[in-house]
């Protein structure tokens, strides 16, 4: 794989971190999660710890910082997920590494949701407040009062945040490679949002920019042509016809299956020249809902109408299909059982160095599963372990109350 032989320490902490552990796991990379020892319990969404090892330290003692040290001393990459300084108060920030410390080949990388050097790096946020502050969320497709919507935790947590903290280690192993020395490497969810937002931003900004049309968004939820509708029976169908020949496909395998003199009850039919009329695009709007919900539901529009047959022996699809960008709105399960994948599988493929593949499911793990062979790979003698373990400074499974 890819990532053998890379040693990655990540501090236990929430969603994108451990992302970002999970995707160096998932191509080869050995990874152990630093959790505190008072973890009993994994935590409620910790569903992020596929291939993971997890040892229960108390660094907040001289025994268990010592530890610590020692396991990162060993490591290539260390995933920082706290607050800017968290770090270096608990006597762990990368000058104890880097610059002639103990570990001068560390990558030590670093996530936070504000700028680490801005005005805002001691607020709380979550990804809504970056997405915020970043200047994306007022871009979004806006609700019916003019309210931006927001994906999820998408783009500011995982997107920004764990994606291009990923991004950052692997192009600091690379340098190290060359250069033979480690730096830190900091990621803000800000910053983050921004970049992967670099091409709407831009737009945003043109005078004449073809995604915004009289301060109309062809991708904000404004055009009709590129838009989600409802069925009749239940679901959604995407619809994303934005070039005007796929827009004459979907205006002709659409009204195919329309009635004739189908007018959507508004007294309005809409034609390709008209794409672009934006004075008509309400209307339009309206033909497309009565037209939509018209239809059985999304498996008659998108097998029956608009999807050619998945072999051409199968009669089942419409052989005269064309590009007409529509697609149905899939179920996180329904998308699984097409794919028959049963959770996300680690993505770009590798045809050589392949990842490992998800297997059973969503992986979740318990805080000291592994703290005795952890620490037995650093070196540390059974009578040490146990001497942390009957102290407290160290967590294993099944070792007595105490621990």
């Amino acid at each position: 794989m890819a990532l053998a032989g890379v040693r990655v320490v990540e501090f236990g902490g929430l969603a994108p971190v451990p992302f970002a552990g999970m995707i160096l796991a998932d191509w080869g990379a050995t990874v152990i999660r630093l959790d505190r020892p008072q973890s009993h319990d994994m935590p409620a969404d910790d569903f992020l710890a596929r291939g993971k090892r997890s040892i229960a330290l108390d660094v907040r003692t001289p025994e268990g910082l010592n530890a610590a040290k020692d396991l990162i001393a060993k490591a290539d990459v260390l995933l920082d997920p706290y607050r800017p300084g968290v770090l270096e108060k608990l006597g762990l920030g990368p000058e104890v590494f880097l610059g002639g410390g103990r570990n001068e080949r560390l990558v030590y990388a670093r996530l936070a949701g504000f700028e680490p050097t801005g005005p805002n790096r001691e607020f709380a946020g979550h990804d809504i407040n970056y997405l915020a502050a970043s200047g994306v969320l007022s871009i979004l497709p806006k609700l019916a009062d003019g309210t931006p919507s927001f994906p999820l935790n998408i783009v500011s947590d995982f997107a920004g945040g764990s994606h291009a903290c990923v991004q950052g280690v692997l192009l600091a192993l690379i340098e190290r490679g060359r250069s033979g020395k480690g730096q830190v490497v900091s990621a803000d969810m800000v910053s983050g949002a921004r970049y992967v937002s670099s091409f709407i931003i831009a737009h945003s900004q043109m005078a004449d920019s073809t995604l915004y049309i009289n301060g109309k968004s062809l991708l904000g939820g404004d055009a009709p042509f590129y838009s989600v509708y409802a069925c009749k029976c239940k679901g959604f169908i995407s619809v994303g016809c934005l070039e005007p020949k796929f827009f004459k496909s979907f205006l002709e395998i659409l009204q195919s299956h329309l009635p004739d003199g189908f007018d959507g009850g508004i007294g309005y039919v809409p034609t390709q020249r008209g794409q672009m009329d934006l004075e008509k695009w309400e209307e339009m709007r309206r033909y497309f809902e009565a037209a939509f919900k018209r239809m059985i539901g999304r498996g008659y529009l998108a097998v029956r109408m608009f999807l050619p047959p998945p072999h051409p022996s199968l009669n089942v699809g419409n052989t005269d299909a064309k590009d007409a960008c529509v697609f149905p709105v899939l179920t996180p399960a329904e998308a699984a059982a097409r794919r028959n994948e049963d959770v996300p599988a680690p993505h770009p493929n590798l045809d050589r160095t392949p990842a490992n593949p998800p297997v059973g499911g969503f992986a979740t793990l318990q805080p000291g599963l592994h703290s005795r062979e952890i620490l037995s790979e650093i070196g540390y003698s059974r009578e040490k372990v146990a001497q942390l373990l009957e102290a407290g400074i160290v967590r294993a499974v099944n070792t007595g109350a105490k621990l």
